[in-house]
């Protein structure tokens, strides 16, 4: 997939608006009211407020949420000196990360200057722009240089990725492997394969956690960095040893630790039989290691092995520390990062590492429960408290330290704003992918004869998501592949129509004809249908080919879900079935139903619908709390809808007493927590916000998730089938690629849930 994975790349960032990330207004701009006091003359008293009390720039503009990711293209990722515009897509990728791991904006600043006096100056200059500076791919020994005389000259948080963000994360787990392996710190003997930014500066913090420096062994391209040598500059200097040792395999005899900045294949495996018992081997050359983890494993059973690669355990990662390090001094408005900083934030990783995992996580890296130990001592970048825990212990080092110019007061309230930011990384869907990829099942794409179909197919085989089971004209498949260029190595391709489908279409069609004989079926009619790809890919799932379809690209919803209906029918307990879309709202997702079958549904109907939306949420490891609309709000009108939504709401507070739910209100008070407590306290959902919204009929609901999608510009997943005995999922007419590979991740959750006999 390698070939795939780079035309993805190429696609992904020049597709639509090129790039990665856009500068999006924060305040109303509909009037011309609004224009002006945006602009001229509405910024002039706020100009002024500022020129008379400086700090007011944090007050009247976005400084104090905003960092520059600056670079001057000289040390980008490992691809060296490449220039500030071949960079600019890294800094872009930093600046991505930022905002969707902690709500952070950024501009990206590319600067042609090597220059180090004229390049301190020029970011000195610009920095009042800035609440932060994330200094990034600069080459050492410059980069010591640039920041610490950035530093000394600026009062806003400032550093160096490259050199801090992997000491900060190593320095976790070194904690926490001498943990496991009982060791202490300070008797530890550490070798350091690399002398740049990072390995300075990993040593560095090394040396504040405990580690002596006279048992520190530092090599550079030349060999050991000794006291003898002629060419070091002050920043190996100061890790130069006296002893008797010139070379790593010298160097390596009984270390207890090898921390690995340099190249691939630098660490033989007979050098790692030399190490003392219990090794530390953390290897990080990127993308192949110092020492293979196979290979390290199984010459060293007891080595404590770390990589930056994410498809061993404990990846060393830097997205676990920069978003939330700047969260953490941003929002204390820290005059700089200070040591103290950086080693809150080591201890904090080490701490989260020692913690139950959530499942989701578990769930991304297919384990079955994660815990503390040798294959886990740093926390994943996918674990949804980093921020929670990272960004307090920062944002506490600096108020310690007396660097913090903001102090926070209520932690808990912190805490609580911190987890309503992380709506931006939109977990929702990196959990379904990861739950699907865990079980991947067989998908029929009933629509195989379009290019989006066969292009979510590509990404569904290269995410390992599913199996595809392509349906249509074999000729006309195979030819759309090779016109796109597609890899769907994997995809099983059946034609209904080809002579050697001729006996599984004459088994199916009496297999349906025995269904539907007394629904006006004949065995021609059966014959007929089998032909048509809704029909047969019902029939597929149905006979346990296949786990799950997928459809209704080219088709109208009637005529997509009619056959599934009439071969695969609903689950026992249910009398109906009912659709609902999952809305990505920055808090998070919201769940909207019935909004695609049941027009006008009776109150025992609308509660079934709640019941199966409910359960549908649960199965999304989603705890639901249920608001049922209507226009009045607990009795305020009468009618016919308050009385059959206040109905149906009875019924599920006396059925269902352990089911958050209430209604029935109006869309306003559900989604206003302020208003609902000042004027509904006795509502079930005061402290518990909704995340289900039921609708009366479907014609509002059909509305409500339109408009969010089309005015509010939010993502919408689904239709999502509930009630079905199988899993069968509806696309809307004309779906993106992205949202046919979003409902295949719902699709094959569904039949993972189906298979677990969860669903029943």
């Amino acid at each position: 997939m390698d070939n795939l994975f780079r035309k993805d790349a190429f696609n992904y960032h020049a597709m639509g608006r090129p790039g990665k990330i856009e500068v999006v207004p924060t305040k109303p701009y509909s009037t011309q009211r609004d224009l002006s006091l945006a602009y001229s003359p509405g910024v002039a008293d706020p100009c002024k407020a500022i020129e008379a009390n400086p700090p007011d720039v944090y007050k009247y503009t976005a400084k104090g949420n905003l960092v520059a990711v600056i670079s001057n293209g000289t040390a980008v990722l490992g691809l060296g000196d490449i220039g500030p515009e071949a960079g600019k897509p890294v800094m872009e990728g930093k600046g991505f990360l930022f905002k969707i791991f902690a709500d952070i904006d950024v501009f990206d600043i590319e600067i042609n200057e090597k220059n180090v006096d004229k390049l301190v100056e020029t970011i000195i200059a610009i920095a009042p722009t800035f609440g932060g500076i994330n200094l990034e791919d600069i080459k050492a020994p410059e980069c010591f240089e640039i920041e610490e005389r950035v530093k000394a000259a600026l009062n806003i948080p400032v550093m160096h990725d490259d050199q801090h963000g992997t000491a900060i994360i190593t320095s976790a787990g070194l904690l926490n492997a001498l943990l496991i392996n009982g060791k202490k710190i300070d008797e530890i003997r550490v070798v350091v394969n690399g002398a740049g930014a990072s390995a300075i500066s990993c040593t560095k913090l090394y040396v504040k956690l405990g580690v002596k420096k006279e048992n520190i062994v530092m090599l550079d391209s030349k060999g050991v960095l000794h006291a003898d040598r002629k060419d070091l500059n002050p920043s190996k200097a100061q890790f130069a040893t006296t002893r008797n040792v010139h070379t790593l395999e010298e160097a390596i005899e009984g270390a207890d630790m090898f921390l690995g900045l340099s190249v691939a294949g630098a660490l033989p495996r007979e050098y790692l039989l030399k190490m003392a018992d219990h090794p530390i081997v953390f290897a990080l050359a990127n993308p192949v290691p110092e020492i293979a983890y196979d290979v390290a494993l199984a010459t060293r059973p007891d080595v404590i092995m770390a990589t930056g690669r994410s498809d061993y355990p404990n990846q060393i990662n830097n997205v676990l520390g920069f978003p939330f390090i700047f969260r953490g001094a941003l929002d204390v408005r820290a005059t700089e990062i200070n040591e103290e900083m950086k080693l809150a934030a080591s201890f904090a990783l080490a701490e989260l590492a020692k913690e139950p995992v959530p499942e989701e996580v578990n769930v991304a890296y297919k384990e079955i429960n994660l815990k503390f130990g040798r294959d886990y001592i740093i926390p994943k970048p996918t674990d949804p408290r980093l921020i929670e825990h990272v960004a307090p212990a920062v944002a506490k080092a600096a108020m310690e330290s007396g660097v913090a110019g903001k102090p926070i007061t209520d932690w808990e309230a912190y805490r609580e704003d911190l987890r309503k930011r992380i709506g931006h990384s939109n977990p929702l869907m990196r959990q379904l992918k990861a739950r699907a990829k865990r079980d991947p099942k067989r998908v029929v794409f009933a629509e195989a004869e379009n290019y989006k179909m066969l292009k979510a197919a590509e990404i569904v085989i290269n995410e390992k998501i599913a199996v595809p089971v392509l349906l249509g004209n074999e000729a006309v498949i195979r030819g759309l592949i090779a016109e796109h260029e597609l890899e769907i190595d994997g995809a099983i391709i059946i034609d209904p129509r080809s002579e050697k489908e001729r006996e599984r279409v004459e088994e199916y069609a009496a297999h349906y004809f025995q269904k539907r004989a007394r629904r006006g079926i004949t065995l021609r009619t059966a014959r007929e249908h089998m032909l048509q790809r809704n029909y047969f890919a019902a029939m597929l799932v149905e006979d346990g080919f296949a786990d799950a379809m997928v459809s209704g690209l080219t088709d109208n919803y009637p005529n997509t879900i009619r056959p599934a209906l009439q071969i695969i029918g609903r689950k026992r307990k249910w009398s109906l079935v009912t659709g609902m879309y999952a809305i990505n709202t920055k808090s998070g997702p919201i769940f909207f139903a019935d909004t695609t079958v049941n027009k006008n549904p009776t109150t025992e109907q609308l509660v079934e619908i709640t019941l199966q939306t409910a359960q549908a949420v649960e199965k999304l490891l989603i705890k639901p709390k249920v608001a049922l609309l209507s226009y009045s709000n607990f009795g305020s009108n009468e009618g016919r809808i308050p009385l059959l939504v206040r109905d149906a709401v009875s019924i599920l507070h006396r059925d269902h007493p352990d089911l958050i739910v209430d209604g029935e209100m109006q869309a306003n008070v559900a989604l206003n927590q302020e208003l609902m407590k000042e004027n509904f306290p006795f509502c079930k959902l005061v402290d518990n916000a909704p995340n289900i919204l039921i609708f009366p009929y479907l014609t509002a609901g059909n509305i409500a998730y339109k408009l969010m999608q089309e005015m509010g510009k939010m993502e919408v997943i689904g239709p999502i089938i509930n009630g079905m005995a199988k899993s069968v999922h509806i696309l809307q007419i004309g779906s993106s690629v992205s949202e046919i590979v979003n409902m295949v991740m719902i699709a094959v959750i569904d039949a993972q849930c189906v298979q677990n006999q969860l669903c029943d």
